[in-house]
């Protein structure tokens, strides 16, 4: 079959800055009744932005036989590995596990091809990512078996058999928002094929510390931790949390809790550790409400002494109590905190080691040389060879990101607030040394801080408000570099009740500027704030739109310790949704479960909440139709109360009523956010905990949009002109190019023998490419492209076939190391790019041309092809 058909909209070329008149080359298509075949966009590829700053990880590991290499486990991004000591990092679970959260990794030393992880986080902060149990690699991370507890979602470590990597133990916290039995110390001697169940104490308490004597792996310590998490509340320890040994290889355990020396009273989180110079000392940070800190043990468990009660190695015990001794020096220890301690009189006084990034979590130390270790902190893993006096980079793409903000500049800017870190800002195109017509990297912060949402201004470019927690809001103007606050009440609610804070704000507080009067910015806490005079004053136009039952509004922490840092504070407004056709239209969603929409510009408000939305359901985003006034959508989830569910709505009639719309979606995987296309009524995104839907059909049915976008969560979507753009929390910004396929897609593409999509129109300066996308209902014999000026002449040709697509790529195609763009003919979805240039000069064997490029031809001016 030989195919030969010119595209069936016009291609517009333009120079920056200048308007050129002519048809749009996307058509609007109407919402479709079925769903559309995958294979349409199989081919299309999300491409990762960066920005290249590492995020949170609470694992990592390394092995005495490779000195250059390590891994760590990032807790939103998968686990990754270096080879070269930490100079760079490659990704090893994309696409081969079933969970991005990676807390818990172990190498086994006598062949550090195998490797375990396991799943979920146990510093457990606000907004932590679940998993489903334990993988393994035997190859170095190119293949992973899942070894089951899948159902424990929080494995806190895994510790290998120093010479067996069969023999492995996983001690599992479990599920903290449930009470559940796949908790305590679970033991494989044939490589997690099966586990037994060696140390349990209930279905509140769970393993939390787990480490071995390596002259002695008959000796283990393992801690159980009491804990539990609400929405509004954090709960560490209990009758159930307390220390236990073991010297049977974790077959029996004995509890040593009651031990002399030992506090009384109530035990909260333990961190433990064994030195590997002398197996009867042991050490013991020990979270209790009257005793709490650092214990040591000369007699392997049998009697203890308090060391120090130092408050910077046990603030925020729930986040923390690691400790790691040294494996060469007996009374040398290392405490992971806020900062990163290091002791050398058993505990006694404290060093801190400037490391790259603040909240340290793991540690790992080589057995054969104590200077080489890596470390685990919330900028992701580094490394050193000097005992912590220089360490590596952190310039990893595992940042985890609240939601995706887009500018208004050409080529657009792609922003967010990154946690434990600052808000980021990068340009949505190739960064430098990504090849010919690459940019200058951009990055920059905006203000605000590390939770917030970003608002850029929609009539300055320069100008962003920007939050964080505790109801920070700050305007930065970044052409004179000049930024102020402008928060709505300026009292710091840290260390607060939510009942007690008179105007509260939640961690992500949202901020948005009106669609239809760029003057109108709104903001919440449990009522809606509105500016008009870019928040130099702001005013309060609505009543509490919030439920605010008082059980939800208590001091958060305990029983030993309050955490009231603002990520509990609660009965806070979530979300807010102005109508882009309506400027007196605004809906409202509260983490309290509470809808509200008014439609008289805030003078009365209506309660429109699901009915079929369970109560305290967080509503995590309504999306106002970019189409239509009245319609709505509304997603939710409830995985902070043991429901796994995704929620999600839609109402064309006010909130009067409402349909479930989540067939396709899987019923255990959280969402998180949803929108709709502007060019394509009825096209919706969604972005869950594992990544990413499409619906073609206005929310009557989903499927996955993946692609080979890893197993990440995604909190932001932002539809763009012509792409869609992603904010995931833990593998930073992804942008899916060109998605006119999907605008046009219908179900019956896939019957033609021929389709060809209409395409963008490329902005001179702009883009490098023009991309043609076909469908072919069969393989053909040959496909040829041609490009056209408006006059008809034909300007470049293209033919494929089926003998080219057979052939091997070779370097140096045309002699200068340029490859022809292949035409595909296989069946099925085809991509082809011009690069919008004319026939270039011939060339020839031996031709030498300095700083010439002749087979690439002029470039196309501006006009229609």
């Amino acid at each position: 079959m030989t195919a030969r058909r010119t595209i069936p909209a016009l291609v517009r070329l333009a120079l920056v800055g200048l308007v050129a008149s002519g048809p749009l080359a996307f058509t609007h298509v109407a919402a479709q009744s079925a769903a559309v075949d995958p294979v349409l966009y199989s081919g299309m590829q999300w491409r990762s932005v960066g920005p290249a700053r590492g995020g949170r990880s609470i694992a990592v590991g390394g092995s005495d036989a490779r000195p250059n290499e390590y891994w760590f486990g990032a807790v939103g991004g998968g686990a990754w590995k270096t080879t070269d000591g930490g100079t760079t990092w490659a990704p090893m679970t994309d696409g081969k596990i079933t969970m991005s959260s990676v807390g818990a990794l172990s190498v086994c030393q006598s062949n550090p091809d195998v490797v375990y992880i396991g799943g979920g986080e146990v510093a457990f902060r606000g907004n932590i990512i679940q998993g489903d149990g334990v993988y393994r690699t035997t190859d170095g991370g190119r293949t992973w078996t899942h070894l089951g507890l899948k159902d424990s979602q929080a494995v806190a470590r895994l510790r290998v058999h120093p010479t067996n990597c069969d023999t492995v133990y996983a001690a599992v916290l479990g599920q903290t928002y449930n009470d559940h039995p796949e908790r305590g110390v679970f033991k494989s001697i044939d490589g997690g094929t099966t586990w037994k169940k060696t140390l349990y104490r209930s279905e509140t308490s769970g393993a939390v510390d787990l480490t071995m004597d390596p002259k002695n792996p008959n000796v283990l310590f393992a801690s159980v931790w009491e804990a539990f998490r609400t929405p509004w509340s954090m709960s560490s320890g209990g009758p159930g949390s307390g220390l236990f040994k073991s010297t049977d290889a974790g077959d029996t355990w004995t509890e040593i809790t009651g031990r002399p020396g030992l506090p009384k009273g109530l035990w909260g989180k333990v961190g433990v550790t064994v030195s590997p110079v002398d197996g009867n000392r042991v050490w013991a940070l020990i979270e209790n409400e009257a005793d709490g800190g650092l214990f040591m043990s000369d007699d392997a468990g049998a009697t203890w002494t308090k060391v120090t009660d130092n408050r910077n190695i046990r603030q925020r015990a729930f986040y923390y109590s690691r400790i790691v001794a040294d494996t060469k020096e007996k009374d040398t220890i290392y405490i992971l905190n806020v900062q990163f301690y290091r002791s050398t009189d058993a505990g006694k006084t404290l060093t801190s080691i400037r490391v790259p990034h603040g909240d340290n979590h793991d540690l790992w130390i080589s057995m054969a040389d104590h200077a080489r270790m890596a470390q685990a902190n919330d900028g992701s893993a580094n490394v050193s060879v000097n005992r912590g006096q220089s360490w590596t980079g952190q310039d990893i793409p595992t940042g985890q990101f609240y939601n995706v903000f887009t500018t208004k500049h050409v080529p657009y800017h792609i922003c967010g607030a990154q946690q434990d870190n600052s808000t980021a800002c990068v340009g949505s195109q190739a960064q430098a040394g990504a090849g010919e017509g690459s940019l200058p990297p951009i990055f920059y912060a905006v203000g605000g801080g590390e939770s917030g949402y970003i608002a850029p201004d929609p009539t300055d470019q320069n100008v962003f408000f920007a939050g964080s927690y505790g109801g920070f809001l700050s305007r930065l103007d970044r052409e004179t570099g000049q930024q102020r606050a402008v928060n709505i009440y300026p009292n710091n609610p840290m260390g607060y009740s939510s009942i007690d804070i008179k105007e509260r704000f939640q961690w992500t507080f949202p901020i948005v500027f009106a669609p239809t009067d760029p003057k109108v910015l709104y903001a919440s806490s449990q009522h809606l704030w509105r500016t008009t005079n870019s928040g130099q004053s702001w005013e309060k136009i609505s009543p509490n739109l919030t439920r605010s039952d008082p059980k939800t509004m208590q001091a958060s922490g305990g029983p030993i310790a309050k955490d009231q840092t603002g990520v509990e504070t609660y009965a806070v407004v979530f979300t807010i949704a102005p109508s882009p056709q309506d400027g007196n239209t605004i809906w409202t969603g509260s983490d309290d479960g509470w809808a509200h929409v008014t439609r008289d510009g805030a003078r009365t408000w209506d309660k429109v909440t699901p009915p079929e939305l369970p109560e305290f359901a967080r509503i995590s985003l309504i999306e106002a139709s970019p189409h239509q006034n009245g319609v709505a959508y509304l997603a939710a989830n409830r995985y902070q109360l043991g429901d796994r569910k995704p929620y999600l709505f839609k109402t064309g009639d006010f909130g009067k009523s409402w349909t479930t719309i989540t067939t396709g979606i899987p019923a255990d995987d959280v969402l998180r956010t949803v929108r709709e296309d502007p060019k394509r009524r009825g096209l919706l995104y969604a972005g869950t905990e594992h990544g990413i839907y499409v619906s073609f059909n206005d929310g009557a049915s989903w499927q996955s949009l993946r692609l080979n976008l890893p197993d990440t969560p995604v909190h932001g979507i932002v539809v763009e002109e012509r792409d869609l753009v992603i904010g995931t929390h833990g593998r930073g910004f992804y942008v899916l190019d060109n998605i006119g396929v999907l605008r046009q897609a219908t179900p019956d593409i896939t019957t033609a023998n021929l389709h060809v999509f209409n395409t963008f129109n490329p902005l001179r300066g702009r883009d490098r490419n023009v991309t043609v996308d076909y469908y072919l209902g069969r393989a053909a014999d040959e496909v040829k492209i041609e490009f056209l000026d408006a006059g008809g002449t034909v300007l470049r040709t293209f033919t494929g076939t089926t003998a080219a697509a057979a052939a091997p790529e070779a370097d140096g195609d045309n002699f200068f190391g340029a490859r022809p763009p292949r035409v595909g003919v296989a069946k099925g979805m085809n991509r082809f790019t011009w690069d919008m240039r004319y026939e270039g000069s011939v060339v020839f064997p031996g031709m030498i041309m300095w700083a010439g490029q002749p087979q690439r031809g002029p470039a196309a001016p501006p006009g229609n092809y």
